[in-house]
């Protein structure tokens, strides 16, 4: 079942978006060769529970981070740690936030210092493949178009589509019915509604579309080991359209 949220609902998910929203923003600032992914996780567990928050992700099932940080050819649940980010590299950032019950959830793929062109294409691509999807949502929309839509941009430029992971509802669970996959057949799937609230997140692979995980349970890599990006919003169906909840404070 599809949970309508009502508008009180909505107004404590614009607060838990905002606050993942503003935690994208200090780490995209704190990004830069020599920084850790532990340290970026600290940056971002200090700020959510600043804000009166508590991380979604962690504990969640056992993840022990309170980010995802997946480097390079790492596609998701990439766990922080040690590991020194270096010049060139790409980094996808998870973060989750719940608020008074209910989270927000968001991803984002940031360049370390000067990366390739073939990373700057991949960035742009999938970035634009996230919009392409939102630009479909509204009242009375088969979800498959918005799956479809971000299929369609994704591979136009060459790029592959992963299938074995998708976007989800959400409100006061992380995951919720829909399951929203990056591919399908436009007007096919479930009709949107107002109130309804969605994760939207394409995750693109440079080469072959095909994924494996490491032995830590939990690490996603590209099979190839070419680079890969994730990109992600929360957004509610309006009556007229969508509004996008992870979005910084005005």
């Amino acid at each position: 079942m599809i949970i309508c949220k009502s508008a009180a609902e909505l107004e404590l998910m614009r607060e838990a978006g905002r606050i993942v929203a503003e935690t994208h923003r200090l780490l995209k600032e704190a990004i830069q060769p020599g920084i850790t992914t532990k340290q970026l996780d600290q940056i971002a567990e200090d700020y959510i529970r600043s804000q009166g928050a508590i991380p979604s992700f962690k504990g969640y099932n056992g993840f022990p981070g309170s980010i995802c940080a997946s480097v390079n050819d790492e596609l998701v649940h990439g766990i922080p740690s040690q590991r020194v980010l270096t010049d060139g590299d790409i980094i996808s950032i998870d973060i989750g936030a719940q608020y008074k019950g209910y989270h927000g959830d968001s991803a984002w793929t940031y360049g370390v210092g000067n990366i390739s062109d073939t990373a700057r294409k991949l960035l742009d691509v999938t970035e634009r493949s996230l919009y392409a999807g939102l630009a479909q949502a509204g009242p009375d929309v088969r979800l498959y178009t918005i799956s479809h839509a971000i299929q369609k941009c994704i591979e136009d430029e060459g790029f592959s589509v992963v299938r074995e992971y998708v976007g989800h509802g959400i409100g006061t669970k992380l995951h919720e019915e829909p399951q929203i996959p990056n591919y399908g057949l436009p007007g096919r799937g479930p009709r949107l509604k107002p109130g309804m609230v969605l994760a939207i997140e394409p995750m693109v692979n440079v080469g072959e579309r095909y994924v494996r995980t490491l032995e830590d349970d939990w690490t996603v890599v590209t099979v190839d080991g070419t680079l890969c990006a994730h990109f992600e919003h929360t957004i509610a169906i309006t009556p007229d359209g969508y509004e996008i909840l992870t979005l910084p404070g005005k």
